[in-house]
């Protein structure tokens, strides 16, 4: 691993090998987020044979425990000081943690009742803090590779476009790899336990490679602190995050859009197993959308520049609502082309969420400016502990939404059931994206115009420096 540098000039090059590296350690990352949010929730109903208060019961503990951990992992590498800087050495302890866990969670215990439950909630708070450790330590890096607003929005979108080849991937053979494991028509534990020992180990090779090879860079006032071994205090960070009012209206944002995608990707099994009748639609419908997500990163830097990053999130992802609200009218038994093309669309359409990303890195610098702290790690936990929030309540409350349509694992389902989780899939997702674009319209107040601003007191100050 190479030390870090100090960089700081605005007109500064991309750093491609920095970039591509990103790219390869985010995609690892979201190849373990990837299985925990499409499929957690199915192998606890239908292999574990977790009750729905169960899994509500596991999903509320591990978030009150996030409430703290996710804090305080942002603080804790915001106060990292080594010779490779903030959140590179995060990058190479985390991902063995991440996969060991994830192969725990990933495992049918031989154990029943009570038992079974405390020890699936065990390794499902592990998985989760672990993944903290380095998704907190990836999204705080972009941050630091880079002070242009522009060069930190195509690499975003090249880690997005990584990190949707990674799960188009996954997305078709995953589940074609549980049934081959499994051997068998159905999924059983052993063919989920060996698929997620191969994918764990991916994660940690992909996920070191950004270790390796990302140079974080630093403000000079960082170096003077260092020098002087200086400390921001806690109570000052902590004031800096809570006044930073544009920092707010960006993560709720990032709350609301986050469970609803998360709550279409966890149900959406259910909808082509049950619904349009096949398992084996799973795999070619689940990867039509991550692939569209890819193509649609492609322009997203070109599209951002021309026409703002808040506007073009909000267009886009009113379009993607009403695509949904389009797929609930569509006939149960539509062809595998029209599912897979509505799945295309969508992830096409929803590569704008990677503006929220931005989003948090313009907050960043706003706070920088107005507060005069900088505490990057801080801001990405207080993403991530949304993130996981969000799939957290979408867990809890799907399984709570499939019972109350009379859901039956197994097992061949009502009319009024299948209409049940249409809606849970398409409608309940839609209504809580709008929702979650109205503190981006009405509070949301960083455009580029003002990110002129704020980027260039940033630089005059630094000049002084």
């Amino acid at each position: 691993m190479e030390a870090t540098q100090t960089t700081y000039i605005q007109e500064e090059k991309l750093n491609k090998a920095s970039a591509i590296a990103y790219t390869i350690g985010g995609a690892g990352a979201g190849a373990s987020f990837f299985m925990i949010n499409n499929y957690l929730m199915l192998f606890y109903t239908d292999v574990v044979g977790l009750s729905a208060a169960a899994i509500s019961l596991i999903m509320l503990v591990a978030r009150i425990w996030d409430a703290v951990n996710d804090p305080m992992m942002g603080v804790i590498a915001d106060r990292t000081r080594t010779r490779f800087g903030k959140f590179r050495p995060w990058l190479m302890i985390g991902p063995p943690f991440l996969a060991l866990f994830n192969i725990l969670t990933f495992t049918a215990w031989p154990l029943h009742g009570t038992a079974k439950a405390v020890v699936c909630a065990i390794c499902y708070i592990g998985a989760g803090m672990a993944y903290t450790v380095v998704q907190v330590a990836v999204n705080g890096l972009v941050n630091r590779l880079t002070n242009n607003p522009q060069h930190k929005m195509t690499i975003i979108a090249m880690s997005q476009i990584g990190n949707q080849i990674i799960s188009t991937i996954l997305s078709g053979v995953m589940m074609t790899a549980v049934l081959y494991f499994s051997k068998d028509n159905v999924a059983n534990g052993t063919g989920y336990f060996k698929t997620t020992v191969i994918i764990s180990v991916i994660t940690c090779a992909l996920v070191w490679v950004a270790a390796w090879k990302c140079k974080e860079i630093k403000t000079p006032e960082e170096e003077r602190m260092e020098e002087n071994h200086e400390k921001i205090p806690l109570s000052k960070s902590l004031k800096g995050l809570v006044k930073n009012d544009q920092l707010m209206y960006a993560i709720i944002s990032v709350f609301m859009a986050s469970m609803g995608a998360i709550a279409r990707a966890s149900m959406l099994s259910y909808y082509l197993i049950y619904v349009a009748g096949s398992y084996t639609l799973i795999a070619p419908v689940m990867a039509m959308q991550p692939l569209g997500q890819m193509i649609g990163n492609i322009p997203l830097p070109w599209l951002t520049k021309k026409l703002g990053k808040k506007r073009w999130f909000l267009i886009s992802n009113y379009a993607q609502i009403g695509v949904m609200v389009l797929w609930f009218f569509m006939p149960a038994h539509s062809s595998a082309a029209v599912l897979m093309g509505l799945s295309f669309v969508i992830g096409l359409l929803g590569a704008a969420t990677s503006c929220t990303y931005a989003f948090v890195c313009d907050c960043v610098e706003y706070g920088d400016m107005k507060y005069g702290v900088r505490d990057d790690g801080l801001a990405f936990s207080a993403m991530s502990f949304m993130v996981k929030l969000a799939s957290a309540i979408t867990g809890s409350a799907g399984a709570l939404l499939l019972t109350a349509v009379g859901y039956v694992a197994n097992a061949e389902q009502s009319a009024s059931t299948l209409t049940g989780i249409n809606v849970i899939v398409n409608i309940v997702p839609a209504v809580i994206m709008a929702v979650g674009l109205l503190p981006v319209v009405f509070g949301y107040k960083l455009t580029d115009k003002k990110m002129e601003e704020v980027n260039r007191v940033l630089k005059e100050r630094r000049s002084r420096s």
